[in-house]
């Protein structure tokens, strides 16, 4: 693993920023360019942080903001764009470009997970990297990961205009599919790069709901892929020496409480499941009650089970959720003969999840028994566990937003990132910024400029301090 950032390189940094105005008041000119050789950072006037130049182009990122929001299948002000599709592409496209104006070297890896790396002075050393995702499920918001994105190129940017010198390369990350719209796998790319086997073998044969294989759809968006290719998006654990996302934080908290800052200490253990019942149908008008196998009610019955089960856990971190509930065929006069249910579940405590877990499949069972129907598949998706930030990418983050005099507030995340598994191969860590009303995944989701620049002058500052290790 590679090295931890420590206090004492910090307070060396911290020294830097005080030094430099007692070096500026006896006009130390040898001083001065001393100390900005070793931090990166123009010296500041007052000491009292980085250069007055240390500014965000706010009016900048909301432009690229609404500019990438208009790549969308629905009308504005909502946003859907759904992996490999042409708004995905052309928001790719984009993404690309404004890497290219920073003069950052680009690539993208076989499914299409891109990289703008800005090289440092010390370019065999673990980089720093940063970033989000800028899929959007259907009719949803312009923040939800593309914060992370173009917030991240703004730092960058910030960083270049600073005339910050990196000792570690920076880079900054959008992940593929870090939504399970598609293909009903969340965090595609990061889950690959985390090295994830089972996935690499499961997308051989994964298809969407037109029977589009995943294959096929990453060629149509311009990935010709051969089944070893995957493997090659698996990352070794000494690629980065860091990773941070910049987030909104998708819940009321910090808008709530004022507090213009949070600090992710670990993210929540997801789970997903899928459900399906089979009964014998027939005519709504024929077939009497007592005769029935209704699929459709033994799915409604699942779904307030799951409500009890999660309610039961006695911890108000334990959440579930069925997000799907079909029928079929579908019609007014016809008794559901297939049911099809998808479930959520989450905490930040993995046996209590896991508990609950098993609970729903004993509803599950119990349920088809007494309904006469056929517990036709009970199917755990994924059952993930939950990621810890490191603590010295915890520290670097406290530390930037003290010297930016930023309240901040130590949390959990609820919603999982792809930094769930970038941790699975670097230290990892998240901040939050605040978002109106916590609304997130709907048109009205919204983060406002001053807290979106709060969020990227942290992530710069904690990216400078954190290359200087």
């Amino acid at each position: 693993m590679p090295s931890k950032p420590n206090a004492a390189s910090r307070l060396v940094f911290l020294a830097f920023l005080l030094v430099i105005s007692a070096a500026a008041a006896n006009d130390d000119a040898a001083a001065r360019r001393t100390m900005e050789q070793f931090a990166g950072f123009p010296a500041s006037d007052d000491g009292e942080g980085p250069s007055s130049d240390f500014h965000v182009d706010s009016e900048g990122l909301q432009r690229q903001i609404d500019e990438l929001a208009s790549f969308s299948d629905s009308p504005a002000p909502s946003v859907t764009r759904v992996l490999y599709t042409d708004k995905d592409v052309q928001a790719r496209r984009y993404i690309k470009g404004i890497m290219n104006q920073l003069g950052l070297v680009v690539r993208e890896d076989a499914v299409g997970n891109i990289f703008g790396r800005w090289e440092g002075s010390e370019p065999g050393l673990g980089a720093v990297a940063t970033g989000s995702h800028v899929d959007a499920i259907p009719f949803s918001g312009k923040f939800d990961g593309v914060v992370g994105v173009l917030g991240a190129l703004e730092a960058i940017s910030l960083l270049k205009r600073s005339a910050f010198l990196p000792k570690r390369s920076l880079e900054v990350i959008m992940f593929t599919s870090e939504e399970p719209t598609r293909f009903g796998i969340s965090c595609l790319g990061s889950r690959l790069m985390a090295g994830i086997e089972e996935l690499a073998q499961s997308l051989r044969k994964v298809v969407d709901n037109q029977n589009v294989s995943f294959l096929d759809a990453a060629e149509s968006a311009g990935y010709k892929l051969n089944l070893e290719d995957l493997h090659s998006v698996f990352l070794k654990t000494d690629k980065y020496s860091a990773f941070i996302e910049l987030h909104i934080e998708q819940g009321p908290i910090l808008e709530k409480e004022g507090i213009p800052i949070g600090i992710v200490t670990a993210i929540a253990a997801p789970a997903s499941l899928k459900v399906d019942f089979e009964g014998n149908g027939g005519h709504a008008g024929a077939v009497l009650m007592p005769a029935r196998n209704d699929a459709g009610l033994a799915a409604a019955e699942l779904a307030l089970a799951v409500e009890k089960h999660v309610l039961e856990s006695g911890s108000i971190d334990t959440v579930g959720t069925v997000g799907i509930l079909q029928l079929h065929p579908g019609a007014i006069n016809s008794i559901p003969s297939k049911s099809h249910l998808e479930i959520d579940v989450r905490d930040i405590d993995e046996k209590r999840r896991n508990d609950v877990i098993e609970k729903i499949r004993q509803s599950a069972a119990h349920i088809s028994k007494n309904r006469g129907v056929e517990l036709s598949e009970f199917k755990i998706i994924n059952q993930d566990p939950p990621a810890l930030s490191d603590k010295s990418v915890v520290d670097a983050m406290e530390f930037a937003a003290k010297q930016l005099n930023l309240a901040y507030k130590k949390m959990i995340s609820r919603a999982y990132h792809d930094s769930l598994f970038m941790a699975r191969v670097s230290p990892m860590g998240m901040i939050f910024i605040p978002c109106y009303k916590g609304y997130s995944h709907k048109p009205e989701e919204y983060a406002s400029p001053e807290d979106m620049a709060n969020g990227v002058k942290v992530l710069a500052l904690t990216m400078a301090t954190l290359s200087l290790e």
